[in-house]
């Protein structure tokens, strides 16, 4: 059985983006995911009503399972392993980069780890809608950041009329040609863009203490329906107000190379693609676990439980998706006669795959 990984995502932006808004919302919203903070940055971070100080080698515990530290970056490989070690117990990592750092540099250190308990989980990037010319003007390296991003993040959309909303999708569609553009309010994504949430093991207690998260969690859902959804806005201030989930099944095999065609053709605004795939290759009968953001694609192998139906299960998040189109193009990537498939044909699957 493959060793399990925890996926290490690095958020990173500009100065004033929103990186810490969006790394509390991330932690106040992760239900019973426990996360792994890595803080790149040297100063007074607020995080959860808590200071961690800017002094490298210091961690903190957030309470509700979340754990936080802030490193420099050449520390950073040592409180990966401190983090991913399994009393930790965490689900996933995510490093908050400095303003000024080049998260090309923090994504090689991540792939150069020998640490075979982490992988790289994509790098999301946090764009200022209000501040965006003109922090582009002062730093032009913004556009490379923005190129090589699996998702970018479209913060303080609030600020910006629609028109000028309109043109800076297209600035940033042509800047990352492909990548998913998400336009949010106060660092407000949905964590399942980017992982998958563990519900919370409390849940079923009839009476409990309430805790600090509960009161987090209250005030999130006041201010996210309450200041800006006005009578009969139905869901308009839902996290998930504005992307659409298409489900996929199927009983039959599924063929790896129609499949990886699928998924290295994927349309734009597909932000994320999550499930179990079920291959009729010989040879290859086990679990593929699928995690897919933006531009990053993981297979994770496992065996088949002895009672676990082998069949594949599909989610797919996105925004102005052909939801006709997803559920056609994977109807054709079903395998009628898997006997027959090829083994060469498990390469493109394969080459994704955790070792």
């Amino acid at each position: 059985m493959a060793k399990r990984q925890i996926p290490v995502i690095v958020l990173a932006g500009f100065l004033g983006s929103g990186k810490t808004t969006l790394l509390n919302h991330l932690l106040r919203r992760g239900g019973g995911t426990r996360i792994g903070a890595v803080v790149n940055d040297f100063g007074k971070i607020e995080i959860d009503a808590m200071s961690v100080a800017g002094q490298v080698d210091s961690m903190v515990s957030l309470g509700n399972g979340c754990l936080c530290c802030a490193v420099d970056t050449s520390e950073l490989d040592g409180f990966l392993e401190r983090l991913a070690r399994p009393a930790a117990r965490i689900d996933v990592i995510v490093i908050e980069a400095s303003g000024l750092a080049e998260p090309q540099e923090i994504i090689r250190m991540i792939l150069a780890s020998d640490n075979d308990s982490v992988v790289y989980g994509g790098l999301v990037e946090v764009v200022d809608a209000a501040e965006f010319s003109a922090t582009r003007e002062r730093h032009p390296e913004l556009d490379r950041h923005v190129g090589i991003a699996d998702l970018v993040v479209l913060n303080k959309a609030d600020r910006i009329g629609d028109e000028t909303r309109d043109s800076l999708l297209e600035t940033l569609a042509g800047l990352a040609p492909g990548t998913p553009v998400v336009p949010v309010s106060h660092g407000r994504i949905d964590p399942e863009m980017l992982f998958d949430r563990k519900p919370r093991e409390d849940h079923l207690e009839a009476v409990r203490q309430l805790s600090f998260e509960d009161v987090l969690l209250a005030d999130d859902d006041e201010h996210e329906h309450g200041d800006h959804c006005g009578e009969g806005c139905g869901h308009a201030g839902h996290l998930h107000s504005g992307y659409e989930s298409v489900e996929f099944r199927s009983d039959d095999p599924m063929n790896p190379r129609r499949l990886m065609e699928f998924l290295d053709s994927r349309p734009e605004g597909l932000y994320r693609v999550k499930g179990f795939v079920h291959f009729g290759v010989t040879g290859h009968r086990d679990k593929f676990t699928l995690h897919a953001v933006g531009d990053f694609l993981r297979f994770y192998r496992s065996p088949w439980a002895r009672s676990e139906e082998r069949a594949t299960q599909l989610v797919m998040i996105g925004r102005g998706i052909d939801t006709g189109a997803l559920k056609e193009g994977l109807e054709s990537c079903r395998d009628t006669a898997p006997e027959a498939a090829e083994e060469h044909s498990m390469w493109g699957v394969l080459r994704y795959a955790q070792t």
